[in-house]
């Protein structure tokens, strides 16, 4: 059992998170949480372009809003989403990690603190390192880790940087990690 499924990713990744959207149910009941880069001054469109293409609403959060089960919650842009161990969310300004904002690593180590063995990481296809370290903080807290294949990630430096630290528990190609993800139960 997941309680949480937290997801990252940056060039190329787009086509994989748009076709997850699509697969996964209506009565989805796990929370899932996507830091995806992009530009940090187009503010408005993304999540809704994304909400059009899924079965759950896709959200933006706000600074301590609640996690609730069943939504799927986009990192705003230009900001750092952190799950914090009230089970809310924090939003910070701080410096870019990896010339990102949001931090993919920033997410995914947070979210390892609160859940530990009970949250799914995905790191997908991109063109930095952010992820790996926080992947790696999933693991040692007891979560899963799901690597994109770099060999079908359109940039894999992300998914590479992430095997340079660690051994992840999956390496899978996008329509194996979509079709894992969705048979998950909360």
């Amino acid at each position: 059992m997941r309680n949480a499924i937290a997801i990252g990713g940056s060039a190329g990744s787009f086509k994989v998170v748009v076709e997850l959207l699509t697969k996964i149910p209506k009565s989805y009941n796990i929370p899932i949480f996507l830091c995806l880069h992009r530009l940090k001054h187009v503010r408005n469109g993304f999540s809704e372009a994304l909400s059009l293409r899924s079965n759950l609403k896709v959200v933006e959060p706000q600074d301590k809003d609640e996690i609730l089960p069943g939504k799927i919650y986009l990192a705003p842009a230009n900001y750092h989403l952190l799950v914090g161990l009230d089970g809310k969310f924090h939003l910070s300004v701080e410096e870019a990690v990896n010339h990102s904002r949001p931090s993919i690593d920033y997410l995914f180590s947070s979210a390892a603190l609160h859940y530990g063995k009970y949250l799914t990481g995905v790191l997908l296809s991109g063109a930095n390192r952010d992820g790996a370290i926080g992947m790696q903080h999933i693991n040692m807290e007891g979560g899963q880790t799901i690597v994109q294949s770099p060999e079908e990630s359109q940039v894999n430096t992300m998914p590479k940087s992430c095997l340079e630290l660690f051994k992840p528990d999956l390496i899978l190609e996008s329509e194996q990690i979509i079709n894992y993800l969705v048979g998950l139960k909360g």
